[in-house]
């Protein structure tokens, strides 16, 4: 297994660096007052430095279920199950199935691939439309097998938003196929334009939704969760309980005492989506002035911007870029074969308008050259 080239990149940089590479969010964002005053409210008590349950603390699924129950998506705390980050719970399932044939899309997000094949999973991709994978492809690969793993809300890479009418097929073919559905939804709460219903809420007994707070709080939580019925998640458990018996318990106090009442969040949410919504706008409209050959769809949400440079070696670009200190990630890397697609995945959310600018210009002065 190779090593995330995104993680390389980012290793490879330095204070001088312009990254367009990495999903990192805004650190200036981060409500970190409010979770200090968090922190410290726990840290006073003896229980929040001992052992946890391996599936989670009481009150912090309590409080994730009601998020989905505000939505709409009835879910109780025996539904949830807390991970180290959704990228420990790609790997509790990975696990769980392994040797198994599973449906991807194509691209598809690194993290999982990785998990995935260190887990000789047989990966069957699908290729991304406008809004989402071909809903016949999906049935024809389901009689083949019955695992899958989609990104419906603002895909990484590709920021591919699944239309209502698509979620609905999908979730469908799903029930009458016998399909088992891995539903990644880390960009969920960064919207733009609307909130889009998961699909696992048609069908919460065949689906496992994922969720994090990396995004829309702060990464170094390293907090996530499943979403599952009690019967599949109870299959989970002693997965999770043979990596780490739980999760950090210090993390995760500071999360629920974070998510008492939801305004708070909300409130949050809110200005997060605001803050990228008019980051997406400059950054495209500087793609826009700049890069009139990049051709893309802005995005209805997330963190990044995902389109072509027709007949440009994108590697031999990157290389340029990299020595003026610029860096963004070929779209290459988030397919598993070995094709040339010609495309870019730039992250917006963490550099600034003059940054952005610049490393614009570097790109363009490279494709010139």
């Amino acid at each position: 297994m190779k090593r995330s080239f995104i993680r390389e990149i980012l290793e490879a940089t330095n204070s001088n660096t312009i990254s367009f590479a990495g999903g990192l969010p805004n650190h200036d964002l981060f409500p970190i007052e409010e979770l200090s005053q968090c922190a410290s409210n726990v840290l006073a008590q003896k229980t929040t430095w001992q052992y946890s349950t391996s599936n989670g603390l009481p009150s912090l699924r309590r409080a994730i279920a009601n998020l989905y129950n505000q939505e709409g998506f009835e879910t109780s705390e025996e539904n949830i199950l807390i991970t180290t980050g959704s990228q420990q719970a790609l790997y509790i399932l990975a696990r769980y199935y392994q040797n198994s044939p599973i449906i991807i899309e194509a691209p598809s997000y690194l993290g999982a691939t990785n998990s995935f094949r260190l887990n000789n999973l047989t990966m069957h991709p699908l290729p991304l439309r406008d809004d989402g994978i071909d809903a016949e492809q999906f049935k024809q690969a389901s009689h083949k097998t019955k695992l899958s793993y989609l990104i419906p809300d603002y895909q990484n890479p590709s920021t591919t938003t699944y239309s209502e009418t698509k979620r609905q097929a999908i979730a469908k073919i799903v029930e009458q196929e016998g399909v088992v559905l891995i539903e990644d939804s880390p960009y969920s709460d960064i919207y733009f334009e609307k909130k889009y219903r998961p699909i696992s809420s048609y069908i919460p007994n065949r689906s496992f939704h994922l969720g994090s707070f990396s995004k829309s709080l702060a990464p170094s939580l390293r907090i996530g969760w499943i979403r599952a019925n009690t019967k599949l998640l109870d299959e989970l458990l002693p997965i999770k309980e043979s990596i780490d018996l739980h999760s950090c318990g210090l993390s995760q106090a500071i999360l629920s005492e974070y998510l008492k009442g939801t305004l708070r969040f909300q409130t949050h949410l809110q200005k997060l989506q605001n803050h990228y919504r008019n980051k997406m706008n400059t950054f495209c409209d500087l793609l826009d002035t700049h890069l009139p050959q990049f051709q893309y769809t802005r995005p209805q949400g997330g963190m990044f911007v995902y389109g072509h440079l027709e007949g440009v070696d994108i590697y031999a670009l990157l290389e340029k870029c990299m020595r003026a200190n610029v860096v963004f990630v070929p779209a290459d890397e988030f397919f598993i074969d070995d094709r040339q697609s010609g495309a870019i995945r730039l992250n917006f959310t963490n550099t600034t308008p003059q940054e952005m600018a610049k490393g614009i210009e570097v790109i363009k002065r490279a494709l010139e050259s």
